[in-house]
């Protein structure tokens, strides 16, 4: 008898302690639990915009017709007057200007001397002539005034007129030289006399 008892008591043990685990256990397998992932959670976070009706229509163009520009005129030049003087000469009239040339007044002036000497005029009438040319060209064979047109070692008005000498009066200063000495001494006698005149004139 004490065995039977021992047997009910042993079988209702364990139907009072399966009975609700066993219930709770079936009911927790049956929920199925979704995965939670960070893709799946951000989708609760997107925005949305919608936009109205109203705003998809067209937009106005813009006017400007109300706006005026103001363009300032350009000055008008004023007309450059060229006026000639009555001391050009007819080289400077006609356009002439100097050649290039390499002047050498230590040359010129070696050239000069043996020059005046010949003519009968001493080292004295050599150093007015050296003080004049000094004074009016620096003994530069491509002395140019395009004031008055004067040209040369001795300072020619117009130049042109040591062409009488030679056809290269432009650029030989023997030439230059030989119608220099020419015009002081028919004008002035000697270089000193033109030299003398040129201090007191300012020109020769």
């Amino acid at each position: 008898m004490l065995g039977v008892f021992a047997a009910f008591a042993a079988v209702g043990f364990v139907v009072a302690y399966v009975g609700p685990t066993g219930v709770a256990i079936s009911q927790a397998n049956a929920e199925v639990v979704a995965p939670v992932s960070l893709y799946a959670s951000s989708l609760a976070d997107i925005q949305s915009h919608t936009v109205p009706a109203a705003a998809s229509s067209e937009v106005a163009p813009l006017d400007r017709g109300g706006y005026t520009v103001y363009v300032k005129p350009k000055p008008k030049p004023k007309p450059v007057v060229v006026t000639t003087t009555a001391s050009s000469s007819s080289s400077s009239s006609s356009g002439w200007s100097p050649p290039f040339v390499a002047p050498d007044p230590g040359s010129a002036q070696a050239i000069a001397y043996p020059m005046v000497l010949a003519r009968g005029w001493n080292d004295a009438e050599f150093g007015c002539l050296v003080a004049l040319w000094n004074k009016e060209s620096g003994w530069r064979v491509n002395a140019y005034n395009a004031g008055s047109g004067a040209y040369g070692i001795p300072q020619a008005l117009p130049g042109n007129k040591m062409g009488s000498v030679g056809a290269d009066w432009e650029t030989n200063p023997a030439t230059q030289i030989t119608w220099g000495l020419n015009y002081i001494g028919g004008r002035y006698g000697s270089p000193c006399g033109a030299w003398g005149h040129s201090q007191s004139a300012g020109w020769y």
